[in-house]
């Protein structure tokens, strides 16, 4: 009910807002294109969290189908990691690893792609100074015999302790993070709806990482 109450309005007025841009109402100055752009973003803003409301609550219910393809974890990495430019202005990169061999999983890579970028963007967002924030891609085998692929992303010396907890007894992964949304929830959600774990590590460094497991393809 509530995304639906918040829909209509959140679109009527980002209509509202284009037209205005594109001068359909008259002339506007430049100042005025700058306020209206900047009310624009805003409204995109809310539009995004209204659609992560619904993402968040039809994978709570189990009402969000989900794809099954084969899908190369590493390569998609790669792919988003090549769009990404938060933290540029900070001198904050992101640094591949691992990516040189597919890693295979079977599941909806088009709700994977979101879960991904969402982690990479929080990692980037929160890192506080230059240098780079390292996404490795590897595999391994459970206690249990199962196989998995797993991605952890962080700063050099977190990496030792989150690919230390592969068997999912890292620290549980604070997804409730102000200025980031509903994305992490939703990215939590995906990975565990296609049967996989999300964590993070204890000390300073938790807040900016995060490693995750999912099942190999069989």
């Amino acid at each position: 009910m509530a995304v639906h109450e918040l829909r209509t309005p959140v679109t009527v007025v980002g209509g509202y807002l284009r037209m205005l841009l594109r001068e359909q109402a008259g002339p506007i100055t430049d100042r005025q294109r700058k306020m209206l752009e900047e009310a624009e973003r805003s409204c995109g803003r809310l539009g995004t969290i209204v659609t992560e409301m619904s993402d968040f609550g039809k994978l709570e219910s189990g009402d969000l189908p989900l794809k099954q393809q084969e899908v190369d974890i590493a390569g998609l990495l790669a792919e988003l990691a090549s769009d990404m430019h938060e933290g540029e202005d900070r001198g904050v990169r992101l640094e591949l690893r691992g990516m040189d061999r597919p890693v295979m999983v079977t599941g909806d890579r088009t709700r994977l792609s979101t879960a991904f970028t969402a982690l990479m963007h929080a990692a980037l967002r929160e890192r506080g100074e230059p240098g780079a924030v390292i996404v490795v891609c590897s595999t391994g085998a459970g206690a249990s015999g199962n196989s998995y692929a797993l991605v952890a992303i962080g700063d050099e010396g977190a990496l030792p302790m989150l690919m230390a907890s592969a068997d999912g007894h890292g620290s549980a992964f604070d997804m409730w993070r102000g200025g980031l949304g509903l994305a992490l929830p939703v990215a939590r959600r995906v990975i565990e709806s296609h049967g996989g774990a999300l964590w993070s590590v204890d000390g300073a460094q938790s807040r900016s990482t995060s490693a995750l497991r999912l099942p190999l393809r069989t």
